[in-house]
C-alpha cells in the first residue's frame, strides 16, 4: 500500500492553506471595498477595521504555516513536470509566501503605524506601532500597501488558474494533494 503522505499534504498543511487562503481573500476584497467604495460601504470605516483585523491574523498564522513547512516535507512533484515547471513552482510559492502572506499585512501595518491608526489582532490585542506617525510619510504607505496588494491579487490569480490547469488539463493531482478528503475517500 502506497504511504499517503507522499501523495498529498498533511491535514495540518491542508487547514493552515485553506484558512490562510481565505482569510486573505475575505481581506484582500474588504480591503478593495474598504478604499474603493469608502462613501458608499465604509463611511465610518468599520469595513476597514474588519479588514486590518482579519489580514493582521496572517502574521501569525504565517509563523506557523512556515514552522509546519520546515518539520513536514511535501509531496513531490510530478514526474510529468519539467525541470523549468518544477523551479517555477518553487519561485511562485516562495512569492506567495513572501510578498502575499508576510510582505502584504507588514506593508498594511506599517501604513497604519505612519496614520496613528491602531490595528485590534482579531478583536483581542493590538499590535504596536511599526513607527513613529509621520503624515509626510502617508501617501508613500498608501502606495506601497495598494501596490503590493494589486501584486499580490496578480499572483494568487495566477496560483489558482495553474492549479486548475495541474486538475484539469495535466490531471496530475497536484491540487487533489492539497484538497481536504471527502468521507467518501477516507
Amino acid at each position: 500500500m502506497q504511504d499517503i503522505k507522499k501523495t498529498e499534504y498533511t491535514s495540518t498543511a491542508k487547514w493552515l492553506h485553506w484558512g490562510m487562503a481565505m482569510v486573505w481573500m475575505i481581506s484582500w476584497a474588504m480591503g478593495i471595498l474598504a478604499t474603493h467604495w469608502r462613501d458608499e460601504l465604509n463611511p465610518q470605516h468599520g469595513l476597514t477595521f474588519l479588514h486590518k483585523a482579519l489580514a493582521s491574523t496572517l502574521l501569525f498564522a504565517i509563523v506557523i504555516r512556515i514552522a509546519w513547512r520546515l518539520m513536514h516535507q511535501p509531496p513531490a512533484l510530478p514526474q510529468s513536470m519539467s525541470a523549468l515547471m518544477k523551479r517555477g513552482a518553487m519561485i511562485g510559492h516562495a512569492l506567495l509566501y513572501a510578498i502575499a502572506l508576510i510582505a502584504l499585512p507588514l506593508s498594511g501595518w506599517y501604513w497604519s503605524s505612519v496614520a496613528d491608526k491602531p490595528i485590534l489582532v482579531a478583536g483581542l490585542f493590538t499590535l504596536p506601532s511599526l513607527v513613529n506617525p509621520d503624515p509626510d510619510l502617508y501617501d508613500l504607505a498608501k502606495y506601497t500597501h495598494t501596490w503590493t496588494s494589486w501584486f499580490c491579487g496578480a499572483l494568487v490569480g495566477g496560483h489558482i488558474l495553474i492549479a486548475l490547469k495541474h486538475q484539469f488539463i495535466d490531471k496530475d493531482n497536484i491540487l487533489a494533494a492539497m484538497l481536504p478528503k471527502t468521507k467518501t475517500q477516507r
